[in-house]
């Protein structure tokens, strides 16, 4: 008895690190498996007999099809879910990891992991807009903006509920300086006058950002004049000029300072005289790198869950298709018996019920990524991001990730019938005859 415990273990221990490593094969791997068993079914006795096996039993489908489409929706459900949650990740990563570029920088105090938690004061702004590697515009000023971030409660277009929102005070060349930001609707804000431009997320996420409203923040009122577009985290944002904001809100400092440099070389040059001058304790970072990095935490987070949950749910869908298998065999023993007495060896059985539970389970699996592809592809959500502001992105259903779903769904099948397929082949064959 301890024997077949440690085997039966050892059995199961076995098949999850088969599943798992199967989970993180690449399309190559796949791709390979799958052109090695079709060569297999077709150039070999064993093969050939399995194949005639599994026809035989997929052709019997429609009879059981209500008991059959536990296992397909089962699959789909599980596929569904993992897609979409790893679609919400995969969003989220990919707003924040577009915004900003590899020539333009942003400048935070030493040691700071985000501005939330960066102080700048106002007299290293003239000493960091005189370092090399920055680019000018057409009058040779430099083209830096010193900007800060306040968060206010703003109401969701969903319920009413207060949630937070960013405010970002930012300088007269900011147009320059974020070149992915565009005005598409009404006018820039004007410096010194309290006027809100608000990105298009944000207006879609939150109320009364409609251009012409008035709203009151800091106890002051505020004229939304226009809105941007820049298809990244400023989107969530609202902006107004930097010396306003700091002084309805009693801010004397700024909390970073955006750079836009003269290319790569640019960049390097631009770090290598922050460091050379001993006044700037300030690090320098790409925009690209620093706002990827901000995504990464939640995105990893979102990630874990989504495994975690697909994986239970992903045990229950195993249960349903060996509780239909086991049936489907038990239903079909005399025709099973009845292959082996003519021939059909155990490999051939336990192929041809294997295959017809992993064919169900690509239904199952082609139907869950069709499912999560159509509701949730471009569904617009947000979340709190690293400054405690709302975030608003999109679901992104990529290609990878609906083939993750499907090598879920085919691991799913392969472990909910090898079980039933094994004992098939063991069932002797004077008994199932003499049952049936």
């Amino acid at each position: 008895m301890k024997k077949q415990w440690l085997w039966n273990l050892l059995s199961i221990a076995l098949l999850l690190v088969g599943l798992a490593v199967w989970i993180m094969l690449p399309w190559q791997g796949v791709l390979a498996v799958a052109v090695l068993l079709a060569l297999w079914l077709l150039f070999t006795r064993s093969g050939r007999l399995a194949l005639a096996a599994a026809k035989i039993g997929i052709a019997s489908l429609p009879q059981r099809w209500g008991a059959s489409s536990v296992i397909v929706v089962g699959i789909a459900g599980v596929v569904g879910v993992l897609v979409a949650m790893l679609a919400m990740g995969e969003g989220f990563q990919a707003t924040l990891g577009s915004t900003g570029d590899e020539v333009s920088t942003i400048v935070l105090r030493g040691g700071s992991q985000a501005e939330t938690n960066s102080v700048i004061t106002r007299d290293q702004v003239p000493l960091v807009s005189a370092l090399a590697g920055i680019s000018k515009d057409a009058e040779g000023h430099p083209l830096v903006s010193p900007e800060l971030s306040q968060v206010v409660n703003l109401p969701s277009k969903d319920d009413g509920t207060d949630v937070n929102a960013q405010f970002r005070g930012v300088g007269k060349l900011a147009w320059t300086v974020h070149d992915k930001v565009k005005i598409i609707e009404g006018r820039k804000f004007k410096p010194g006058l309290r006027e809100i431009v608000v990105g298009q997320g944000a207006r879609g996420q939150f109320r009364g950002l409609d251009v012409g409203k008035t709203l009151r923040l800091g106890n002051q009122d505020w004229t939304v004049v226009g809105a941007f577009a820049s298809g990244d985290a400023h989107d969530s944002e609202m902006w107004t000029d930097a010396e306003t904001l700091g002084s309805t809100y009693n801010r004397s400092a700024y909390q970073s300072i955006s750079v836009r440099n003269d290319g790569k070389a640019g960049v390097a040059a631009f770090k290598a005289a922050m460091d050379a001058d001993p006044r700037l304790k300030l690090d320098v970072e790409t925009t690209h790198d620093y706002y990827a990095k901000q995504s990464g935490g939640l995105s990893k987070l979102i990630n874990i869950l989504g495994t975690v949950i697909g994986a239970i749910m992903a045990i229950g869908a195993v249960f349903g298709a060996l509780n239909t298998m086991y049936a489907a065999v038990a239903g079909r023993a005399r025709e099973i018996a009845t292959m082996r007495a003519i021939g059909f060896r155990g490999l051939p059985v336990v192929l041809a019920v294997m295959l017809e539970t992993m064919l169900l389970a690509l239904v199952g699996g082609v139907l869950g990524g069709l499912v999560a592809w159509a509701i949730f592809n471009g569904y617009s959500v947000s979340t709190l991001g690293s400054n405690f502001s709302q975030v608003v992105f999109q679901f992104k259903v990529s290609p990878e990730l609906l083939w993750t779903g499907l090598k879920w769904a085919l691991g799913i099948g392969l472990v909910g019938g090898l079980f039933p397929a094994l004992r098939a082949a063991r069932l002797p064959v004077t008994t199932a005859l003499r049952d049936a």
